[in-house]
């Protein structure tokens, strides 16, 4: 029997449900424009919900002499000079107005007696800008979202998976997909296409993403469209994922641990960060402590499971369960382990693409007419490595402007024409995964790329493992021709694992290729081979399948941003 398919039509349609996708939503249904929203995930439960520490803003609410020219110059300098200064203007400049519409929408921030927003220091900023709701920052601004959202009577399409963008002559006019529960296809034709499906961390063995969630979906998307990456291989690794039980391997332990006066062990007792920053010690930044542990556990001073041991249990038992309630309750609940009793095992985790899909600054539109990206699935601001807080805010201030982008876009068309044969093209790949009755196990495939990304493009890349990496992806990529999908009583998860697969294999090997070309060591980026940064590598690689590498130059940093790009005090701070 030919599988049931549904046909929509909105003007704006936005992939993704997270913050990022919600907050361009919002923008368009204020406007009037009609918006359907897609995700995979139930909207109440996207990434945006695990993000804990704060957003940043210069609302100098703490310390009136902050700027947006600070915020720019402190956002720049962390990234080892790889962001985009314009991007990074209109971001640090468009973030009060971000905060202001969060609390428009009804969002409550922490306070000082007196009624102002509180801020509080994260590391490498100059002033206290992150504003904040306890350590459950991100939920909170998903909450909010989500209220204004049902508040507008948005549309959202929940467990609908999307397999492809239609694109007809270099311009979108919708997108493919099916539902994750029983199998329903979904044509929307749309004007335009805002892509805010996240990044690619997923594709790591140890990673703070959730199961089936940041597999590269958005980097397949874009670059099956036309689009193209910019530094893939610019990935954040978090210092302190844990390593048990596997199905949760990665879960972040938040780094108020170590803000609140958590030390760090390896196997033989010995405090390492003394080794690596004896000044900050375990308050150094992010980077440099994951490399810290990973050269640990690489030199055979990490655990028998392969990690090392962060110890809050020297706290007074009251400071823990005050400060770091959402910590002591994951460990209860996942591991039975009292973390007022006993230390955690560790290891560093994938955390955040800090590149993504290629786009202009001024909007963050692609190469391909009316298609837009945001959120963590773009790229531009955070170069080598991300400023702690920047994140949720950079995904306020695009998702406002690119909902104004796409309606604009969609305003100005005076017709729009659709492919009947890029449909069929859809169709069809659905259909040939149904059909596909290999003996090749999607999970397994998914798992290998797991491995091989964990074990040749990790913290610390060399040009031998890339090379291998490469040989290995070219190998899954083969076993890929025999894979058998099996939709069963449960819905239709494992056709969704198959497209899953082909996304993690696209940006494995953007990653892989980007790594390879990036000949230096620079922020989140080791080189063990390159241990010093190349200013001739102080450019961005863009990637797709049709032209390999090619190098971007960097525009200059305007004089006022540069002249505020100081060393940044790290005294009492936790470097993020």
């Amino acid at each position: 029997m030919a599988a049931t398919e549904q046909r929509l039509s909105t003007t704006v349609l936005v992939i993704g449900t997270g913050g990022a996708g919600l907050r361009a939503s919002v923008e368009l249904a204020e406007a009037g424009v009609d918006v359907l929203a897609v995700g995979k995930r139930p909207k109440n439960d996207a990434h945006t919900s695990l993000a804990a520490g704060g957003i940043n803003a210069a609302l100098a609410t703490m310390d009136p002499e902050d700027s947006w020219q600070q915020h720019a110059a402190d956002t720049l300098k962390e990234s080892y000079l790889l962001g985009d200064p314009r991007t990074t203007e209109i971001v640090t400049r468009g973030a009060a107005r971000g905060i202001d519409d969060l609390e428009r929408y009804g969002m409550t921030f922490a306070r000082e007696q007196d009624g102002r927003i509180s801020q509080r220091f994260f590391g490498a900023h100059t002033f206290r800008r992150t504003a904040f709701a306890g350590d459950y920052t991100g939920l909170e601004i998903q909450r909010t979202l989500v209220r204004r959202a049902e508040q507008l009577r948005i549309p959202v399409l929940e467990v609908v998976y999307i397999t492809r963008i239609l694109t007809h002559e270099g311009a979108v006019f919708g997108a493919y997909g099916f539902d994750l529960r029983d199998g329903t296809r979904y044509r929307v034709h749309a004007d335009a296409v805002i892509l805010a499906a996240g990044g690619h961390t997923r594709i790591w063995r140890r990673t703070s993403s959730r199961r089936d969630e940041n597999t590269g979906d958005s980097f397949r998307l874009a670059v099956e469209a036309g689009a193209r990456l910019r530094d893939p291989e610019l990935v954040q690794f978090h210092p302190s994922g844990i390593i048990e039980p596997e199905n949760a391997a990665g879960t972040l332990v938040s780094e108020a641990a170590r803000g609140e006066g958590g030390v760090l062990r390896n196997a033989l007792g010995e405090r390492y960060m003394s080794r690596y920053d004896p000044e900050r010690m375990e308050l150094s930044t992010r980077d440099r402590v994951a490399l810290a542990s990973y050269t640990e556990i690489k030199e055979g001073r990490g655990t028998e499971k392969g990690g090392v041991w962060l110890d809050v249990s020297h706290l007074p038992r009251q400071t823990v369960m005050d400060r770091l309630p959402r910590v002591y309750q994951t460990l209860l609940d996942l591991q039975m382990l009292d973390i007022t009793r006993d230390p955690i095992e560790v290891a560093p985790t994938a955390h955040y693409s800090m590149g993504g899909v290629w786009v202009r600054p001024e909007d963050h539109s692609t190469d391909v007419r009316g298609l837009y990206a945001i959120g963590e699935a773009s790229s531009g601001l955070h170069g080598a490595n991300r400023l702690g807080g920047n994140s949720l805010v950079e995904l306020l201030v695009y998702g406002r402007i690119t909902g104004r982008a796409a309606a604009a876009y969609s305003e100005s068309l005076s017709a729009q024409p659709r492919s009947a044969a890029a449909v069929a093209e859809a169709r069809a790949e659905v259909d040939g995964l149904l059909a596909a009755d290999g003996p090749e196990n999607v999970r397994a495939l998914q798992r290998a790329v797991r491995n091989t990304m964990s074990e040749h493009a990790g913290v610390v890349r060399d040009e031998e493992g890339l090379r291998t990496g490469l040989a290995e992806l070219a190998a899954i990529e083969k076993r890929m021709e025999d894979v058998g999908v099996h939709p069963d009583i449960a819905g239709f998860q494992d056709l969704a694992h198959a497209f899953d697969l082909e996304a993690a294999v696209l940006a494995a090997r953007a990653t892989l290729e980007a790594a390879l070309e990036r000949r230096e060591t620079r922020g989140c980026h080791n080189r063990s081979d390159y241990p010093d940064m190349n200013e001739e590598l102080r450019v961005n690689l863009v990637w797709s399948p049709a032209t390999g590498i090619t190098r971007e130059s960097i525009p200059p940093v305007p004089e006022e941003i540069a002249s505020l790009m100081e060393e940044v005090s790290t005294d009492g701070k936790l470097q993020e």
